[in-house]
């Protein structure tokens, strides 16, 4: 994992670890940018949290639940 020391940070989905701005993998590999190694440690659960709210809310305009 990359250290924390400013710049922007990235979540590489083809190697699971945070990434700078200096040794990141092409954008079609990563998500952010960051502001923190944190921040982007927690990017696939975020968007988890949000694929969940989404289909939530999907089936509530459809009419699949009360």
């Amino acid at each position: 994992m990359s250290s924390e020391g400013g710049g922007r940070y990235y979540w590489c989905v083809r190697h699971s670890r945070v990434e700078t701005d200096a040794d990141a993998c092409p954008a079609t590999d990563r998500m952010g940018p960051y502001a923190s190694a944190a921040e982007a440690e927690g990017a696939l659960s975020r968007v988890q949290e949000r694929n969940v709210a989404w289909d939530a809310e999907d089936a509530r305009w459809e009419g699949e639940t009360d």
